[in-house]
């Protein structure tokens, strides 16, 4: 892809570059091969800059390049956050953003774009000079059980910005008609790392008996942890494998200890996105064992064309988003529906005709491709 120097891209975050990887991570790393972008790493509280014994005393502006072209800014002492008062908090941001502007500038931009992740980031927009606004909504960020009216922060922010990106069906559903510059872009996978064959990813994982059933993400109060312990009790003979993190289990850290204990489940940690093909392509099927609330009906999972471009069987809780690939996932709702659909795909795991038709899919939602449309908005919009 060609640079567009003449666009550079502000991109405020609610995460670091070298945490987990997220939409953000594939999005922002593809869109700086066409334009320079500066990603902002949330900033730091202002306590954290006064106090010897914290890493980040009197820390100055960092800047590094993870990616060619994309610039993370991991802004110092100057510039932290203050809650109070109202004057000082905006102004201790728009040096931040004033920050990320010059050197988008320097680095020769002559447009700004304003990407924003989260409504918390809405203040940008009165902020910084920009010339183009884009609020890409990857999540719906109430994060509650419950489903819930859009808040009125967000709908300020929906219909104030230039352009508006959503990665589900029903996110569009729920947000489109606030702003006429609403896209559908989907989440996507790194195709060619999932489809490329690659050995165990660790000695660990070789040394687990097949068949694997096997979960690649965060350990997190969104998947049926319940469901995963009949499963794995009902099936003795087959190892149950998670590779990922434990974060948020508020309310079921009683399932997660059984799941631990079990002889025939294995937690295998977080895992760098890199290695998660040598993970994916050696389970024998794959799981999205989601409970469904209010928040799992908007959620997109970032696994499941990984898991297809791996060419492996997958069975899902029936959310949304995963119905609408129901030709090649099997959903499952009962405990006998899910040992049933498990089942099946350990039968034809290995039929060619299968494992075609996943990768099929999942070519069609590689990230070059779906990077390339959301360029397309900003140019277009930005002219």
């Amino acid at each position: 892809m060609e640079m567009q120097g003449s666009l550079g891209i502000i991109a405020l975050v609610v995460d670091n570059w070298q945490g987990l990887v997220t939409v953000r991570h594939h999005v922002l790393r593809r869109l700086a091969q066409r334009f320079p972008v500066e990603w902002v790493e949330p900033a730091l509280n202002w306590r954290e800059f006064v106090r010897p014994s914290q890493p980040a005393f009197f820390a100055r502006d960092r800047w590094s390049e993870p990616s060619p072209s994309l610039e993370v800014l991991a802004a110092g002492f100057r510039h932290p956050v203050l809650h109070r008062p109202r004057w000082a908090a905006n102004a201790s941001t728009r040096s931040r953003l004033a920050l990320a502007r010059r050197r988008l500038l320097q680095r020769g931009a002559q447009r700004i774009a304003l990407y924003i992740w989260r409504d918390e980031f809405a203040e940008a927009l009165d902020l910084v000079p920009h010339d183009f606004s884009c609020y890409h909504i990857d999540d719906e960020y109430s994060f509650s059980d419950l489903d819930l009216p859009n808040s009125a922060a967000e709908i300020d922010l929906i219909r104030r910005v230039d352009q508006v990106i959503v990665h589900s069906r029903t996110l569009f559903e729920k947000k489109a008609g606030l702003n006429p510059n609403t896209a559908l872009v989907p989440n996507g996978a790194d195709y060619s790392l999932f489809a490329t064959p690659r050995p165990p990813a660790s000695a660990e994982l070789a040394s687990i008996p097949h068949p694997r059933i096997g979960y690649t993400g965060v350990v997190k109060k969104q998947l049926d942890l319940g469901l995963l312990v009949r499963l794995a009790m009902a099936r003795p003979q087959w190892s149950f494998v998670l590779v990922g993190p434990v974060l948020n289990v508020d309310g079921k850290h009683e399932e997660l200890a059984t799941l631990g204990r079990l002889p025939n489940v294995h937690l295998l940690g977080h895992q760098p996105q890199s290695e998660m093909p040598g993970y994916v392509q050696h389970f024998d099927v794959c799981l999205l064992p989601y409970d469904l609330t209010g928040y799992t009906r908007y959620i997109f999972p970032l696994k499941l064309h990984e898991y297809l471009a791996a060419g492996r069987p997958t069975v899902s809780s029936p959310v949304d988003a995963v119905r609408d690939f129901a030709d090649v996932v099997s959903l499952a709702n009962t405990d006998a529906e899910w040992l049933a659909a498990i089942e099946a795909g350990l039968e034809r795991r290995e039929d060619p005709t299968l494992i075609e038709a996943r990768r099929a899919v999942a070519r069609a939602y590689d990230w070059d491709l779906l990077v390339e449309k959301i360029a397309r908005l900003f140019p277009e919009r930005a002219a």
